[in-house]
């Protein structure tokens, strides 16, 4: 090849880069564009706090129209089966333990009953939940500290709670918020991805996103948030396939598009009752199943 049509060749293939480069580079700047729309910045600029605080709380207002009925997924009588039922949720799901419980309370109803049992019959009962033998010394041991230190009551105070064997602050704010009415931020795995995605916070420990989450909301829509964020997690957006094109609150999630947009897709992702499959609890509050939530079937049941 001529010396001058190789460089002329060489220099096209330099421009033809260039441009497609130029073109990527628009693609990405668009893109981030739209995600600044999405989180209620103007295009190119981040989201102030003033904007970030009203998307928050409208996405707040939103999820609590879709889920009228949300609750606390594990079911539970009183505050001594709650943060045993809480400390048994870990690593596993409500559904298992909602269907081994029953079994658990039947035999041991109370704090005194828990601490004198035998450490293998529990081990026993407790077996489906996984990690068992872990769990069962922490609700032996949490049932003896109850009934040593605190009357065999469960005690109503974060700081109290906190001591307890098994209960961190996440199970604790689960009591507090559930048994004694007592705001409390519950930062499990679904709260934690969903904050994330909706750019509430970059943290990525959980008292970090306790901290900045609680700050964008009054302290008396903390507890029902949880429910609201957990709920939409368990059933919508998912860990691995989030289910965009039949999410809600889309305009709003500067992460749509990070699943299945596609809305006859996305409706085959759905989770529980939004999916027209049973709930987690064995015994759910009467508005779950007016809305037309089913109870979750019985240990064994198939």
């Amino acid at each position: 090849m001529p010396a001058k049509k190789a460089a002329d060749s060489a220099k096209a293939a330099v421009k033809k880069t260039a441009a497609r480069g130029k073109g990527a580079a628009g693609e990405d700047a668009g893109k981030k564009d739209a995600v600044s729309r999405r989180a209620g910045a103007a295009p190119g600029k981040p989201e102030s706090h003033t904007a970030l605080v009203r998307r928050a709380r409208r996405v707040n207002r939103e999820l609590a129209e879709i889920y009228p009925y949300a609750h606390p997924e594990l079911d539970f009588e009183n505050p001594f089966q709650l943060v045993v039922a809480t400390v048994l949720s870990a690593q596993t799901t409500d559904l298992r333990v909602n269907q081994t419980t029953p079994a658990l309370f039947a035999k041991y109803p109370t704090p005194e009953d828990l601490a004198a049992a035998d450490p293998e019959e529990v081990e026993e009962i407790l077996r489906p939940t996984g990690f068992f033998r872990a769990k069962t010394k922490s609700v032996m041991g949490l049932s003896k500290a109850l009934v040593e230190e605190f009357g065999g009551e469960v005690p109503g105070r974060l700081e109290d709670l906190v001591k307890l064997p098994g209960v961190g602050r996440k199970t604790a704010f689960v009591v507090l918020g559930n048994a004694f009415g007592r705001p409390g931020i519950t930062v499990d795995t679904h709260f934690q991805r969903l904050v994330r995605r909706w750019r509430w916070t970059e943290a990525t420990e959980p008292d970090k996103i306790e901290a900045a989450v609680g700050a964008l909301f009054p302290k008396s829509d903390w507890t029902m948030l949880s429910h609201h964020v957990i709920f939409h997690g368990r059933r919508i957006c998912h860990a691995r396939k989030p289910a965009c094109g039949a999410c809600p609150i889309a305009p709003l999630c500067p992460a749509y598009g990070e699943g299945e947009t596609d809305p006859e897709k996305a409706k085959k992702l759905l989770k529980y009752e939004k999916g027209g499959f049973p709930g987690q609890r064995l015994n759910p509050p009467q508005s779950y199943l007016d809305a037309g939530g089913r109870p979750a079937p019985p240990l064994g049941a198939g």
